[in-house]
């Protein structure tokens, strides 16, 4: 294999992984739009949350890592139950805009909780798997880099799988659809929209459970993540699932190549830059919505 070609094969690995941890993200974000019509800018505090979690799991209390994972996504999943509860079921009817100040100040609470909790300083889970790469005809990668691009890609098929095979699933996406009907048809609104805001948190932690072994973890790394999702969301077209999944991996391969082959400082830039040309000529995004 020529030395150009393994190169772009790592940046094509690398960007995998980066890919499945958005569309992981991204398909909680469009979840909690699609059901509740809530564009919710605090959804990157709970994939803060759950590598923070599972950190002080890990780290400071000695669980074994593989029990810390699905148990700080369980914590943080009880957390996104409360905030349904006593902040979002109050915000059902309310207008666009104080739904959005509600969840940019919800954002704004949980980055300084941890802040106040965990410090300012980047963490990294301890994780069991040896630190020697692995090489695949030129191509390098490590045990947690594999562990964590499967944890990722088959949480995302099991997530696709219970949105479309399902009661709940199809119960949820009846809501997207048309929310009046469903509800004359039998479907408990209520119970939608709380399955929806918890399964879309659980989502978000438990990819940041599993990359913070890999991607250190801060408290301001929620804001970050959140613009991430959204860019996911817009490019695969807001409420669709299969965008949410192409969106996420069309966004890491981008940005893994453009780190590769362009100056650093563009590769934050390259998904807002395909954000816009998908609002010019596709407005809906590249997918319809459920």
């Amino acid at each position: 294999m020529s030395a150009t070609i393994t190169i772009l094969a790592q940046h094509l690995l690398n960007g995998v992984l980066i890919g499945c941890a958005y569309a992981l993200i991204a398909m909680g974000l469009t979840m909690i739009f699609g059901v509740m019509n809530i564009a919710n800018f605090a959804h990157g505090e709970f994939y803060m949350l759950g590598g923070f979690v599972a950190f002080y799991l890990v780290s400071l209390m000695g669980l074994d890592y593989f029990a810390a994972l699905p148990l700080a996504v369980a914590i943080v999943v009880a957390l996104a139950i409360v905030l349904q509860h006593s902040i979002f079921r109050r915000l059902r009817e309310a207008p666009m805009m104080t739904t959005t100040l509600v969840t940019i100040g919800l954002s704004i609470l949980l980055e300084n909780a941890a802040l106040l909790l965990w410090g300012p300083q980047p963490q990294s889970i301890p994780t069991p798997f040896p630190t020697k790469p692995l090489s695949f005809f030129g191509v390098y990668t490590t045990p947690l880099y594999l562990f964590c691009m499967a944890v990722t890609a088959a949480l995302i098929v099991v997530g696709h799988v219970l949105i479309r095979r399902t009661r709940m699933g199809k119960a949820m996406r009846a809501t997207f659809q048309n929310k009046e009907s469903a509800a004359l048809v039998g479907i408990r609104i209520d119970r939608i929209y709380a399955y929806a805001f918890a399964f879309g948190a659980a989502l978000a932690a438990a990819a940041g459970a599993v990359l913070g072994g890999f991607i250190p973890v801060e408290p301001a790394t929620g804001g970050i993540i959140t613009l991430k999702a959204f860019v996911v969301v817009i490019l695969g077209g807001m409420g669709s699932f299969v965008g949410a999944i192409v969106g996420g991996l069309l966004l890491g391969l981008a940005e893994a190549l453009g780190a590769g082959y362009m100056p650093t400082g563009w590769k934050d830039a390259i998904g807002f830059f395909a954000v816009i040309l998908v609002l010019l000529f596709r407005p809906e995004g590249l997918f319809k919505r459920v």
